[in-house]
């Protein structure tokens, strides 16, 4: 049987986002039209989400003190999971950093080059324990100023959003940078294989597994540079505001990218042992990989590894 292979890339959340989909009984308009939902969810987590931009939901939300704020419920979602992970990790996690990665250059609009500067003060003493949650009445309440980064979140939030629209198919790849979703099987008609990349060398990968219905997101020091000081990276340790160096990347396989995307960052954050340990309680595969290079894989990554 035929199996037609389309393929779209857009830009959004300062990454190139390309979606292919494997399809042995849809047209090319079909696809197309499919692909086109799933890129609405990437512009609409942008605009709920984004800490570049003053008039999106979350920083909405930021300038308001001790009044719970009702949200919309997608962004209520966001920032509930990413406080389970923080109260996961202890608050090696912690969602509230952004602005310390605004003091450090982390704060220019992809699109427009324009640098967002809050006007409001941040507490350095915050934490994701200031952000007070009504599940029932899905409202928000800051305790004290505060600016959320949602970035290691939102981007797989995205992903999983997308991966709604492309169900039917056959197939599918949603690679939003270091963030990829695969589902069902190739043009081939096997398992999706996904290249880790090497993190020194771009054009390299240091080892590849292979899967299908499941997430592989990577978070890495090498990603992000600080354009007033390219020695400071953007994987922050919340309890130093400092960036954390042991790794300089992290891998984790999920069965959904919100999933795989935060702990790939919270991993990153913990350091090898601890965050070893913290996929492994959670049976997901991961690989660790520290500056010199030594590569250490979860037992979970056996099932995977090509």
């Amino acid at each position: 049987m035929r199996r037609d292979t389309f393929k779209k890339t857009v830009l959004f959340m300062d990454t190139t986002v390309s979606i292919t989909v494997i399809s042995s009984s849809y047209s090319e308009q079909q696809a197309q039209a499919s692909m086109a939902k799933a890129f609405e969810a990437f512009r609409l987590i942008e605009t709920l989400c984004s800490r570049f931009d003053e008039q999106s939901a979350i920083m909405q939300l930021s300038q308001t003190i001790n009044i719970p704020v009702a949200v919309n419920p997608l962004l209520f979602d966001a920032i509930h999971f990413a406080i389970e992970i923080a109260n996961l990790t202890g608050g090696a996690f912690d969602p509230t950093v952004g602005k310390a990665m605004e003091e450090r250059g982390f704060n220019r609009h992809y699109l427009t080059g324009e640098h967002i500067i809050s006007v409001w003060e941040s507490n350095s003493s915050v934490s994701y324990k200031d952000i007070v949650l009504d599940e029932k009445n899905k409202t928000i309440c800051l305790k004290q100023p505060l600016i959320m980064d949602l970035g290691a979140v939102a981007k797989g939030f995205a992903v999983d959003l997308a991966s709604r629209a492309l169900t039917h198919f056959d197939g599918f790849v949603i690679d939003a940078g270091g963030d990829v979703f695969v589902s069902g099987t190739s043009e081939r008609d096997e398992l999706w294989k996904i290249g880790i990349q090497h993190p020194l060398n771009r054009d390299e990968t240091i080892c590849s597994v292979q899967l299908s219905n499941m997430a592989v997101c990577t978070s890495g020091s090498y990603e992000r540079k600080s354009p007033v000081n390219d020695h400071i990276h953007h994987l922050i340790n919340p309890k130093t505001n400092e960036p954390q160096n042991e790794l300089v990347s992290c891998t984790v396989l999920a069965p959904f990218a919100m999933m795989a995307d935060a702990l790939s960052t919270a991993v990153f954050i913990l350091g090898k042992e601890p965050g070893i340990q913290l996929l492994e309680e959670s049976e997901l595969g991961g690989v660790l990989i520290s500056p010199s290079l030594d590569v250490h894989f979860t037992k979970e990554m056996e099932n995977y590894l090509l």
